[in-house]
């Protein structure tokens, strides 16, 4: 049992679950530390989940990577601050020089456009960033300010024999269990990245580097998330261990599925249009759009919740234990995220739209996975 706060609740058996040394090494392969859940449903769910997906990366024996992913933290804000220009400093004349230097906190899922210093005036400093408004958000020629640039030459060097796309994939390194969500990844143009904004370069295509992108914002992969970091940053430790779909688990249907969604939730500005060139459109940038999006990210959440072979019940536990288990069930997922939801629309809205598109899915005739991808 974990969470133990009082020693009456030693007297409530869904707070003691049991897993054998084979459990513990699917859950944990390269640690292999014993998980802590909340209650037993926790435990079940999660050991189904990772039976069925293979960790994204294996480090002991014998070591696994099938995306081919390599990682990397492109620059450090203390130790490469000499490297930095000030942004207010960069005219016109040094933008074809000069690439933006994003920081984790700058960003959102599939938003690299969400917080910026353009409304600040304080300095640098720590505060979280004003976010970008709705308008800012419709108008496809807006990007966030940052507070530094830094040389375009240092960038490619960083880049070099890594990667060859003109666009990123990172996460935020700070993160939460109890945030509204725990693992928030976009894609974003080619730019500076500082260490709260680590990097992932996928060996695979530009479709499949995106479907990987829809499964790290999914809410199955969240649910797993949320049982196994225990501080505040999201760390290549922690990421390697989670349960993510290999690049097999993916046929031309899925793709078509998959791809689309994460393009248009990614390609809302003109920035962007290197990656939707390489996904295939040549169109322009996608309306933003708040219920659209959120729709969008639904269908993903759905998909993702059959492909993690949930069934409608898990899935409802997923998103509220006790939903499905009664007020008094000793476990919590997303309650910030449901609180907050409760507060702007007067109902938990990602409840009703992810079970709506997991529903007709259904009758579309996609079923919860059931065999394993390993």
């Amino acid at each position: 049992a974990s969470f133990i706060s009082n020693v009456n609740q030693l007297n409530e058996s869904e707070r003691f679950f049991a897993l054998d040394k084979a459990a513990i090494e699917k859950i944990n392969p390269n640690t292999g530390t014993a998980p802590t859940f909340r209650s037993k449903a926790d435990a079940e769910i999660s050991k189904k989940i990772h039976l069925l997906i293979p960790p994204f990366v294996t480090d002991s024996a014998p070591p696994a990577n099938s995306w081919s992913v390599e990682f990397q933290l492109m620059f450090m804000m203390g130790s490469s601050s000499k490297d930095f220009v000030r942004s207010s400093k960069v005219d016109d004349a040094g933008a074809s020089r000069y690439l933006p230097l994003f920081e984790g906190k700058m960003v959102s899922a599939f938003d690299h456009r969400a917080s910026g210093y353009f409304k600040r005036s304080e300095g640098r400093g720590y505060r979280v960033l004003p976010d970008a408004t709705l308008v800012d958000h419709q108008d496809a020629s807006f990007e966030n300010e940052p507070y530094y640039h830094i040389d375009r030459a240092k960038v490619e060097a960083r880049l070099h024999s890594k990667w060859r796309y003109d666009w990123l994939i990172g996460w935020k390194d700070i993160t939460s269990a109890t945030n509204e969500r725990t693992v928030i990844a976009t894609a974003l143009p080619l730019a500076g990245v500082g260490h709260t904004l680590p990097l992932m370069f996928p060996g695979t295509s530009a479709k499949l580097s995106s479907a990987l992108l829809g499964n790290l914002n999914s809410l199955p992969l969240d649910f797993i998330a949320r049982m196994k970091v225990a501080g505040l940053h999201l760390t290549y430790g922690y990421l390697k261990q989670l349960p993510i779909l290999p690049p097999n688990a993916y046929d031309d249907a899925a793709l078509s599925f998959i791809v689309t969604r994460v393009l248009e939730l990614s390609y809302t500005s003109h920035s962007m249009t290197p990656f939707a060139r390489d996904l295939g459109y040549e169109g322009p940038p996608f309306a933003w759009n708040e219920d659209r999006r959120a729709a969008l990210r639904a269908e993903l959440d759905a998909w993702y919740a059959l492909a993690y072979g949930l069934n409608r019940d898990e899935l409802r536990y997923v998103l509220e234990p006790k939903d499905v288990m009664g007020a008094d069930y000793p476990s919590e997922t997303f309650r910030v995220l449901q609180g907050s939801e409760m507060k702007k629309y007067g109902e938990y809205r990602t409840r009703r739209l992810v079970l709506a598109a997991y529903d007709e899915l259904l009758a579309q005739g996609l079923q919860p996975r059931t065999d394993g991808y390993r």
